[in-house]
Formats: C-alpha cells, sequence, structure tokens
C-alpha cells in the first residue's frame, strides 16, 4: 500500500488529537501500553523458558550420564568393568561410569539431615564436568589422597560444617542380625563442597570415594548402575538401539530425556499456556486499538465529510486510517520488543531488585531447582511476536477505516 506525504499528514495530525478529544487520545495511549506490555511480557517470558530448559538440560547432562544402565532385575552389576570394555568401543562414547548409589542420614554435631549417596571412582570424577569444576584442587586432592567425602554447599549450611570437619552417615541399609537389621554408621571427614547450581544436588548429595563406598554400603564389588556420557547428546535413541544389542536382553537403558522428561515436558507445557494467555493480552490491545478509531472516526466524520467534497476517493480515506491505527501497534510493538529484550538480557538483575524491594525471595531454588534465572532469547521467536503483534494491529485497523469510507458526506454536513 503506498501513501503519499497529504495521507502521512493527515494519519498523524489525527493521532494526536485536540484537548476536546481527549478521551480518544487516552484510549489510543492505553492501546499503546497494553500491546507494549503485552509483547514485552510475551518475549520475557518465552526467554526466561527457554532459559530454563536449557540450563537444565546443560547442569543435568553436566552432572549425569546420558544414558544410564540398570540391571534388568533389579539386582546390583557384577561385572561393570566387563561391560565398560564393550559400550566404550563405541566412537561416541566419551566415558562409561560405574556408579553406586545408596541412601542415608548425614548427621554433624547438632543437626541431621536425609541424604542421597553416590559412590565414584576419583577417574571418573572429571566426566561430570559441572560436578568436578565445582570443586577446587584441594577438595578433588583430599577425595582421591585422604579418601574423603565431599558434600553440596546448602547441604553443608544447613548442617553447618566446614571443610575437615566430621560427618557421621548411617545408611539405610545395615546388618542382618538376631534382633533385626542394624544400620550401618561410619564416621567421615568432609574434603571439600561442591556447587553445581541445581538446588536439588547442592542440598541432599553426597560423594563417597569408591573403595569407602563398597565397605560402607556393604555392596561388595558390585555397582548400582553404569552411567555413559556421548559426544553428541542427540544422538542417545540411535545409541541406545546399539547398546541393547551388545548388552543383550538382561540390562535396562534409561536415557536422560527419559529420567527428566517431568522437567522438560512441564516447562514445554507451560511454555504453550503462558504464549496463549499473553497472545490474548495482545489481542485485547487491538480490540482496544478498533474502540479507540471506532471513536476517532466518529469525531472525525465532519473532516472526513469535507475530504470527500474535496475529491479524497475512499481508497485514501480507509488509508489514512489504516496508517492510523497501525501507527499506534507499531510503536507499541517496537517499544515492547526492545523493553522485552533490554529485561530479558538483565532478567537476574531485575529479580534481585524486586526480591530487595519486596523484601522477600523471588523464584526460590527449593522449588525451580535453579540457583539463577536463566534467559536465553530466540530471535526467530521475537520476531514472529513482532510479527503477530503487527498483524493484530493491521487487522484492527480494517473495520473503522472501512467504517470511515463509508461514511456519506452529504448526511453528515446537513448537520453541521
Amino acid at each position: 500500500m503506498i501513501y503519499n506525504s497529504f495521507e502521512f499528514f493527515l494519519a498523524f495530525r489525527y493521532i494526536k488529537s485536540k484537548k476536546t478529544e481527549g478521551f480518544i487520545s487516552l484510549s489510543s495511549w492505553f492501546s499503546f501500553i497494553g500491546i507494549a506490555l503485552g509483547v514485552a511480557t510475551l518475549i520475557i517470558v518465552m526467554s526466561v523458558m527457554n532459559g530454563f530448559r536449557s540450563e537444565l538440560v546443560n547442569r543435568i547432562l553436566g552432572i549425569n550420564g546420558h544414558l544410564m544402565i540398570y540391571s534388568q532385575n533389579g539386582q546390583l552389576i557384577s561385572k561393570y568393568n566387563e561391560i565398560s570394555k564393550k559400550v566404550s568401543d563405541n566412537n561416541n562414547v566419551l566415558a562409561i561410569i560405574p556408579q553406586i548409589d545408596g541412601q542415608g542420614l548425614a548427621r554433624s554435631k547438632h543437626y541431621i539431615s536425609g541424604v542421597m549417596i553416590k559412590g565414584i571412582r576419583w577417574s571418573d570424577l572429571p566426566a561430570k564436568k559441572l560436578l568436578w569444576n565445582s570443586l577446587n584442587n584441594k577438595a578433588r586432592s583430599n577425595f582421591k589422597i585422604n579418601n574423603e567425602i565431599i558434600i553440596g554447599s546448602r547441604l553443608a549450611k544447613r548442617l553447618k560444617v566446614n571443610v575437615g570437619d566430621k560427618l557421621s552417615l548411617v545408611s539405610a541399609s545395615g546388618m542382618n542380625t538376631v534382633l533385626g537389621i542394624i544400620p550401618q554408621k561410619q564416621t567421615f571427614k568432609i574434603g571439600g563442597f561442591f556447587n553445581v547450581g541445581m538446588y536439588e544436588y547442592d542440598n541432599n548429595f553426597v560423594f563417597i570415594p569408591w573403595s569407602s563406598a563398597q565397605n560402607f554400603l556393604q555392596m561388595g564389588d558390585f555397582a548400582s548402575n553404569l552411567e555413559i556420557f556421548l559426544k553428541d547428546h542427540e544422538a542417545t535413541e540411535s545409541f541406545t538401539k546399539e547398546i541393547k544389542k551388545i548388552l543383550g536382553k538382561n540390562f535396562s537403558l534409561i536415557d536422560w530425556k527419559k529420567q527428566n522428561s517431568t522437567f522438560i515436558n512441564a516447562l514445554k507445557v507451560e511454555k504453550n499456556v503462558m504464549f496463549l494467555i499473553l497472545t490474548l493480552i495482545i489481542l485485547v490491545a487491538a480490540f482496544n486499538i478498533i474502540s479507540s478509531m471506532i471513536m476517532l472516526v466518529n469525531a472525525k466524520s465532519g473532516d472526513i465529510a469535507l475530504l470527500r467534497t474535496m475529491g479524497a476517493s475512499k481508497k485514501a480515506i480507509i488509508k489514512i486510517f489504516i496508517l492510523i491505527g497501525t501507527s499506534i501497534g507499531f510503536l507499541g510493538t517496537v517499544f515492547g520488543a526492545s523493553l522485552g529484550v533490554f529485561l530479558s538480557i538483565n532478567i537476574e538483575y531485575v529479580r534481585k531488585f524486586l526480591s530487595f524491594v519486596l523484601n522477600q525471595e523471588l523464584f526460590s531454588p527449593e522449588i525451580y531447582f535453579l540457583n539463577n534465572l536463566p534467559s536465553k532469547i530466540s530471535f526467530s521467536e521475537v520476531f514472529f511476536i513482532i510479527f503477530t503483534s503487527m498483524s493484530l494491529s493491521i487487522l484492527a485497523s480494517v473495520f473503522p477505516s472501512w467504517k470511515a469510507s463509508k461514511i456519506l458526506p452529504a448526511e453528515v454536513l446537513r448537520y453541521e
């Protein structure tokens, strides 16, 4: 649609209403603010949702394997070294590590807490990149040489313990005696803390050297499971089929997507629902454009009649009023998109500021599993939001513009 300078002049002249038409101007401002807030909020929510998914996946794969091998009947795995050799021949395998899993109680001098116990070999720790990178050299050395344990930073804070303190662990499994099962208890020295940024791990997990875990949990030379780390985590499905052929029917394999399907599916559903709800906000703002434009048409009916008598075509009238509605939508969309991108980039600072002002922790890690509020802007989504907002604004301008073109000069001027 091509515009001339006169049509531009009239359109922007009508946008800037007179004092006598203050309500129309106010309605236009509400339309502008509604579209801007809708676009900004939609971009922020989509970015945070993308950030949550990306950050969760990175952290999950930074401390857990892409594929877990369990015994089919739920028993312990005895030939874990033999299985490791078979699986590690595949070119896509970065590392395969046996693990010992257990549950128990951790007790300091004054506090007690339930914990998840993991036994792991020191040589396998670097495979868990997020865990390995969070440990200082002293903690790594203590784990390897001094046979000391490492615990989550939040767990250490709850138990009020420091590096070098003693920590008693009580195993959920114990010795069978004539009096029943007696829980196994052992005191360990704390060699260091880890902080992987996931509340579940930092608050509950204890890592014990392999031989100590076997003795403490009375496992013998067995493993609870094996973790496989792959070079390409997107190739998990095809890799699983290959490994099933190698291992046979005595073992079950669970990939990282199935293990964390609750998180991933919940984020996907929530993202779709939020997109729908916030799109409705933009739609409401677009309807506000319709109402303000209809009021503007009624207020300017005399001007429209004069234009028609001076030779302005119906097409010119339609173009003028479509330009008015589109301009409101365009300005609101651009302002909202800019605000949304800016706040998405600085979302963690915004969270901290609001937490300080409200004196309340927002997005608590106990609920959202991450210590920081992540954000990842998808510019394809940003452009889609801008396109949707602009399309709704243009569509909202069509009916009032058509109504303006239908005004009959003779009828209007008769009462002027």
